[in-house]
């Protein structure tokens, strides 16, 4: 028998059927004729095939991948809220579920009283779960409404709430759904600080996020799941690495028709070899197209795949004349060793908005070489890899 905290899925199948009352007249049509042509169930969709997942006690695995694509509907076939449409599910031990703000908390009971009832759930007596009552008040912040009626609670004392209770006691599965992002900051810290804590205690965590730099600081395991199929399964880094290049490959564009500015051609290299390395000269060259009269503020920037970069440059242009070249050297790169996203954008310098003459967007990838970023401590996130030039002595 495996252990507990062991999480098993075996040929896992879920799908579901159509809204219905959402339907327009034209797919109701299309639809009852898609039955008199003798054709299938066709308003049916899949949102998990065939999944086989392996996860041991302790693990932290983070799941990643677009709206839609299985994420929640596979914590919720874990918790067994929901059941399978095929194969089978496994989840030893107690489980510790915070997939949306209300889930498992009864809105006409207090604070107090959902503590002590999630408690008797999980299989807790009363004074097990009486141990751990005041540092799951303390940490949710609802010392003067614990005994308020959970219905008056705002949603991020709902959500503090159960986290808290989810967290703190102890269960052997931790799983915790997007719904972070209700807190403020400093709640959301405490609360990858609190899930560091568990997984030292021995606790298997699934943590589903955008969040990209949290779930990479958390978690050891990345699993990427797209149109319900596992699409990577490996370390944290290469999943989120293969995640971000396909969220560049389908924003990629040299040119956006229909923008005053375009991009027509973008090039990236190093001053002292082909590819850029560490520590060394980078060189972007750009070619501007355009007519836009007045002088526009270009920005450049590098990320790691995502929109937000680790660092961004600006730099007045014009392309009254139909183009404009420009290079951008930067002497010394501070990046690791890795694959990066160049970004830019075109906006206008005295609009009070700053009108937009060309989207920020992905504009080529490029490899740096040289060493790797020193891992941080796992209590803090990291959000910007940076490399300096350091001595110890």
């Amino acid at each position: 028998m495996s252990p507990d905290g062991t999480i098993r899925t075996e040929h896992l199948w879920k799908r579901f059927r159509a809204d219905r009352q959402r339907m327009l007249l034209r797919d109701r049509v299309e639809q009852m004729g898609r039955r008199l042509r003798g054709g299938g169930p066709e308003d049916w969709s899949w949102a998990l095939r065939d999944i086989d997942l392996h996860i041991e006690p302790g693990d932290a695995v983070g799941l990643i991948g677009s709206n839609g694509s299985g994420k929640s509907t596979l914590l919720k076939l874990l918790t067994r809220v929901m059941y399978p449409y095929a194969g089978t599910v496994d989840v030893r031990g107690r489980i510790g579920a915070l997939i949306e703000i209300r889930a498992g908390i009864h809105p006409d009971l207090t604070g107090r009283e959902n503590i002590y009832l999630f408690g008797a759930l999980l299989g807790l007596k009363r004074r097990e779960v009486a141990a751990r009552f005041d540092a799951i008040v303390e940490f949710a912040q609802l010392n003067t409404a614990i005994d308020r009626q959970v219905k008056f609670y705002s949603s991020g004392m709902q959500m503090r709430l159960g986290f808290a209770v989810a967290a703190y006691l102890e269960p052997e599965v931790l799983l915790v759904d997007e719904v972070l992002a209700v807190g403020d900051a400093v709640f959301q810290q405490k609360c990858l600080d609190r899930m560091r804590e568990v997984l030292e205690q021995g606790t298997t965590l699934v943590f589903v996020s955008h969040d990209l730099a949290a779930v990479e600081s958390v978690c050891s395991r990345g699993i990427w799941l797209e149109q319900g199929t596992v699409r990577v399964d490996a370390g944290i880094r290469e999943a989120l690495g293969a995640y971000r290049e396909s969220i560049e490959a389908k924003t990629e564009a040299s040119a956006r028709v229909g923008e005053p500015v375009q991009l027509l051609k973008c090039e990236v290299r190093g001053t002292e070899r082909d590819s850029p390395a560490t520590g060394e000269g980078l060189v972007v060259d750009l070619v501007l197209g355009g007519d836009h009269r007045n002088p526009a503020m270009l920005h450049l920037g590098v990320s790691e795949g995502t929109a937000s970069p680790v660092f961004s440059l600006r730099h007045e242009i014009t392309t009254k004349d139909g183009e404009a070249r420009v290079r951008c050297v930067i002497p010394r790169l501070p990046l690791p060793r890795g694959r990066y996203t160049l970004w830019v954008g075109a906006y206008g310098m005295w609009h009070i908005e700053g009108q937009s003459l060309m989207a920020w967007h992905p504009a080529g990838q490029f490899e740096v070489y040289g060493p790797e970023l020193d891992p941080p401590p796992r209590a803090v996130v990291l959000a910007a890899p940076v490399y300096v030039e350091h001595e110890w002595s």
